[in-house]
């Protein structure tokens, strides 16, 4: 099937994808706080609303980036150089200045489960970082030569929603003990940290040593 990347590729992002779902991000912080102050149904309804956004996000990346692969195969290989900085600045944010994870502190009035999917649509559409993230990240995961670049592009987009299901699920159903753990523990905040640092900077590498092949 053209639109699938190899199994190694697959492998790899399904690895990252696990880091970036697992790291506590605007989006985490909502559904585990909506699920804490207001329960499971309104943290799957931000968790929802979230999800949508990705995949609009995923659709845009993928059309925008097969467009700019399409007109020059040059300016796709610079965006993926501009990637491979990115993704090494997001390292050393992370390590520099930590995770920031909140809860909603004090009472919280009813809100309907619309709108708190919407408000789960708005937070991850809104977020710069996700846009930019998007269009740096998913072309690590193509080559410029590939004539089916597209089509995998959205494959990617569409695996990282898959992937995140179960782990937010879960972290849904346990959301109370998570976020007292995560608010207790700043050791693992840290090792979070340290993880995406991690897997954000061995992309960056990985790009270096074979952009030239």
């Amino acid at each position: 099937m053209i639109f699938l990347p190899d199994f190694s590729v697959i492998a790899a992002f399904t690895v990252a994808a696990v880091f970036l779902t697992l790291t506590p991000g605007p989006d985490m912080t909502l559904f585990l706080g909506k699920t804490v102050t207001a329960g499971r149904l309104a943290g799957f309804a931000a968790f929802a609303g979230a999800s949508t956004g990705l995949v609009v996000h995923t659709t845009l990346a993928a059309v925008g980036l097969s467009a700019i692969l399409a007109a020059s195969t040059t300016a796709f290989t610079v965006l993926k150089v501009v990637g491979c900085l990115y993704l090494l600045w997001l390292a050393v944010q992370a390590v520099r200045s930590g995770t920031a994870f909140s809860l909603e502190a004090g009472a919280v009035r009813p809100e309907p489960l619309r709108s708190v999917y919407l408000k789960g649509l708005a937070i991850n559409l809104l977020n710069p970082k996700i846009i930019v993230f998007f269009v740096t990240f998913l072309p690590q995961f193509v080559s410029t030569s590939d004539a089916h670049a597209g089509p995998k592009l959205f494959f990617l987009g569409l695996w990282f929603i898959v992937v995140a299901i179960p782990f937010s699920v879960a972290m849904i159903m346990g959301a109370e003990r998570i976020a007292g753990f995560l608010k207790r523990s700043p050791k693992a905040l840290r090792a979070f940290d340290w993880g995406f640092a991690g897997v954000m900077a061995a992309f960056a590498v990985k790009l270096v040593t074979t952009s030239g092949r």
